[in-house]
């Protein structure tokens, strides 16, 4: 058996394959955010039916986020992370060959489909490898690639497209997927080795405090309150993820005027201070456990300062000043990734490992069907008001999400 160090090693190596697949998740689902003005244009579309493509791709991950967090569970994380990335990489691939609204919509939901269960199956390895006072870190290594592929998309997308055409955009980054299969399968090569088990699961059992709700069903659970609670703690926010992730690069290039190059010079902004978001966030929980403060009062306390961000943020509409207006959205994505790093931590942690990953996976559906319900209520926004509705709208998702988190009782695991 491998010493402790060995195990940390093993687990931060899994992890760091994990952020690499999440970079690359949010790379290849941005890409048409950045491109929307040179998509709708070749292929005639208007902001309603961009939205609709969008909730495409919405439909088709809410639906795999359940199934693939269902799938993780019974192949377990090794097998599932291929998939996923192949599957989605095909998918992105799939793009470049667009022609019409209904092909576009096609792809969407194919990409949906192959990205759906990658994060259930991160969260399960990292249930099975991290304690409860390393998972955050974790939890927030994954949140930091998210923000960090949605940093380095505008740049590179930008280039690609000014030189090469957006198709061209969508051909290169889809194939970075392959890159990914050799170094999971030399790490999982080495487990075997060291463990004489292809999935072994370090942490099991850690965080039942001597009562084993391992054998609880899932209708057990789905029966209980606080998950619903928690549930729905998740999943507002998760709205406003896909708000900036489909729209804040279109809103600069529409009505602060950016063109292509200046998307490429600053819209890396906002996007950074979301990586110094997640990590802050799960640092900071993390920190105040380390000092005793406890699981639930450390959790509750990163949420709550986190939520203040986005909700002060979403007046960037506001801001009489494109800096001003780069500033704000900025902090809402700092204190919204924040958030995300705790609250996913705290989806963990409140639910028996057997089902994680499904339990997990709804959790992640129900903020994406909020999401695909939200987005073509966002596109007709736009075409008939403007932007300033949706982002009023994203400090409404806080409100209640804060009313949620206070509802849902103590950060426990359920009994």
């Amino acid at each position: 058996m491998p010493t402790p160090k060995q195990q940390r090693q093993f687990a931060w190596a899994l992890a760091t394959l994990f952020f690499a697949g999440s970079v690359l998740s949010f790379v290849d689902r941005s890409v048409l955010g950045v491109v929307m003005p040179q998509v709708r244009k070749d292929l005639a579309l208007s902001n309603t039916e961009y939205g609709l493509a969008v909730n495409c791709f919405l439909i088709a991950y809410m639906a795999f986020y359940v199934l693939g967090g269902r799938l993780a569970d019974l192949l377990g994380s090794r097998r599932t992370f291929i998939l996923n990335i192949l599957f989605w990489s095909v998918a992105g691939i799939a793009h470049a060959a667009a022609r019409s609204l209904a092909s576009l919509c096609v792809c969407r939901a194919l990409l949906g489909a192959g990205e759906g269960g990658f994060f259930p199956t991160a969260m399960r390895g990292f249930s099975e490898w991290f304690p409860q006072e390393n998972r955050a870190k974790a939890v927030g290594l994954l949140m930091c690639g998210i923000s960090l592929g949605m940093l380095v998309t505008p740049p590179i997308v930008a280039w690609i497209t000014l030189r090469y055409g957006w198709r061209a955009a969508f051909l290169l980054t889809g194939s970075l997927g392959f890159l990914f299969v050799p170094p999971w399968l030399w790490i999982h090569r080495r487990i075997r080795q060291a463990y004489g088990m292809p999935d072994p699961a370090p942490c099991r059992g850690e965080e039942s405090d001597g009562v084993d709700s391992e054998d609880s069903s899932l209708s057990q659970i789905l029966v209980k309150r606080k998950y619903w609670f928690f549930l729905l703690a998740r999943a507002f926010p998760d709205t406003v993820t896909f708000f900036y992730l489909f729209w804040l690069p279109g809103y600069f290039q529409v009505v602060r005027h950016y063109d292509m190059a200046t998307v490429g010079k600053l819209l890396w902004i906002p996007f950074f201070s979301a990586d110094v978001g997640a990590l802050t966030g799960a640092w900071f929980s993390s920190a105040l456990i380390a000092r005793g403060f406890g699981l639930d009062r450390s959790r509750r306390t990163a949420l709550l300062l986190s939520a203040l961000c986005p909700i002060v943020g979403a007046s960037a509409f506001l801001a009489p000043t494109h800096t001003l207006a780069l500033a704000l959205a900025s902090l809402a994505l700092f204190g919204h990734f924040a958030w995300s790093s705790n609250m996913q931590t705290v989806i963990t942690e409140i639910m028996p490992r057997r089902h994680m990953a499904t339990l997990y996976g709804l959790t992640g559906a129900a903020g994406t069907l909020l999401g695909a319900l939200t987005q073509p209520l966002v596109g007709r926004a736009v075409d008939v008001i403007g932007y300033g509705p949706p982002f009023a709208g994203t400090a409404v998702a806080y409100v209640l999400a804060l009313t949620m988190l206070l509802c849902a009782g103590k950060v426990e695991q359920i009994r």
